[in-house]
């Protein structure tokens, strides 16, 4: 689980910045969506997962798509990794499990779960895209260093506010964000030539 979950000022809605640490003592399963998060509820209350099934069946109803054993193969495998993903990494864990799923069928899957919100695309690096399960999750924003690819994921209630009032102000209903910052990290020097090494 990430510390974000376990800090009460971000689920109160304060206006600070607060870094998710990953905890290798708590699994996925104990995440719940900010949405539905409640004082009340216990922290290591699990996430239902069943329903990202039938998320992902009614979508590929409304799309005259059927729900076959590759889409659930290739679905079960990003519930069961823990952050984001290379398509190739997704691919090379399926052949592992010796699920017979070919190349196409995740790059075809993974757009499917893209556009029905289940998983989001994050853009790490300029050679590969990374891809990352969002459905009943805490929306997450992130920087990247631009020099050595360095990724911090963080929680912003400022963001939220500022992205709930931009969508009142134009009419809009915010359903969720994605915001992400290139820079240099401080643990690192400023690019030789001056230009960032991730376009």
């Amino acid at each position: 689980m990430h510390a974000i979950l376990r800090n009460k000022a971000v689920l109160d809605g304060a206006d600070t910045i607060e870094p998710v640490l990953e905890s290798p003592d708590i699994t996925r399963f104990e995440t719940l969506a900010a949405s539905n998060a409640d004082a009340n509820v216990p922290i290591d209350a699990p996430l239902p997962w069943a329903p990202l099934c039938s998320v992902f069946r009614r979508f590929l109803r409304s799309r005259d798509l059927k729900y076959t054993q590759e889409r659930a193969d290739v679905l079960e495998a990003i519930i069961a990794r823990d952050g984001s993903f290379e398509a190739e990494e997704l691919l090379l864990d399926l052949k592992s499990q010796a699920h017979q799923v070919s190349k196409a069928t995740v790059y075809r899957t993974i757009r499917l779960l893209l556009d029905a919100g289940i998983i989001q695309q994050m853009l790490f690096d300029s050679k590969q895209s990374h891809y990352q399960l969002i459905y009943g999750k805490v929306p997450r924003d992130s920087m990247v260093c631009m020099k050595t690819g360095r990724h911090l994921e963080f929680h912003s209630a400022e963001l939220v506010a500022l992205r709930n009032r931009l969508c009142a102000e134009l009419g809009w209903s915010a359903v969720g964000h994605r915001f992400q910052i290139y820079a240099i990290s401080p643990d690192t020097s400023a690019p030789d030539d001056g230009s960032p090494s991730i376009t």
